[in-house]
């Protein structure tokens, strides 16, 4: 998984916000929050309310464990493998319910891509219908860099399944693209 950008120095804040410094803890929020919330919007098919919503469960989860953090990886890549956990909990708790179908007022309109607009939009209705486990695993594998190793254990998966969601996703995504290749 690669390393979340952050301040070289958020060591002092998380001590003091593992004491109890919740003004800590909020320069902790502010830093990290944006791409904690990119991810899980991602994972939750672009459902902003969703996303919002692990969002802040992800961080109500980082203040009570955070005394508990050991400092063995950054706070960034801490809090983000916990964001996401929150975020993969939440669509095992869903099971094989269907995720709503993405309506083009809840699409992000943020950040730069090699796509113009319409194609990023159309690309990102696509990933917001996919079945949630597919969906994660795609996210997880081609947005996030993250290894099927690291998928299949956070998914309770084997590599080979998180293989075969992440083909899946792909094939879903090119008949729901009109991509016959």
């Amino acid at each position: 998984m690669p390393p979340v950008s952050s301040a070289a120095h958020d060591g002092d804040d998380v001590r003091a916000a593992a004491a109890g410094d919740r003004r800590a803890f909020q320069r902790l929020y502010a830093l990290h929050v944006g791409r904690v919330y990119g991810a899980l919007h991602r994972l939750a098919g672009y459902d902003h309310a969703r996303a919002e919503d692990l969002t802040q469960d992800a961080f109500i989860r980082a203040w009570q464990k955070l005394p508990g953090f050991r400092h063995e990886s950054s706070f960034g890549t801490w809090l983000y493998r916990l964001a996401v956990n929150v975020a993969l909990m939440d669509i095992r708790a869903r099971g094989a319910d269907p995720v709503r179908v993405v309506d083009d007022e809840h699409l992000p309109d943020n950040g730069e891509t090699p796509f113009c607009a319409a194609e990023r939009q159309e690309l990102e209705q696509a990933i917001g219908k996919l079945p949630p486990r597919a969906r994660a695993v795609l996210v997880l594998h081609d947005i996030e860099g993250w290894r099927h190793e690291d998928i299949g254990d956070e998914l309770g998966m084997a590599v080979g399944t998180s293989k075969a969601q992440l083909h899946r996703a792909r094939q879903l995504l090119r008949k729901t693209l009109g991509d016959n290749a």
